[in-house]
């Protein structure tokens, strides 16, 4: 049986395999956060250790689903 996962839209964001807007989710999937396009299928992927390390720039937060 296959849990299921809290997937979020992420407003404003831009695919950058398709280029629509408003299409990316993400989940947190095995504690890993994934983005996928609802558009085109493009994933993404980055561990917690990754996030943490990330440059924020102007990032104004980071969100962490639960």
């Amino acid at each position: 049986m296959e849990t299921r996962r809290k997937k979020r839209f992420i407003a404003g964001a831009v695919c950058p395999n398709c280029s629509e807007s408003d299409t990316m989710m993400l989940y947190l999937e095995h504690g890993v956060e994934k983005v996928e396009c609802v558009s085109c299928g493009h994933t993404q992927s980055q561990t917690n250790d990754q996030v943490a390390k990330a440059s924020h720039g102007d990032v104004i937060g980071i969100f962490k689903p639960e």
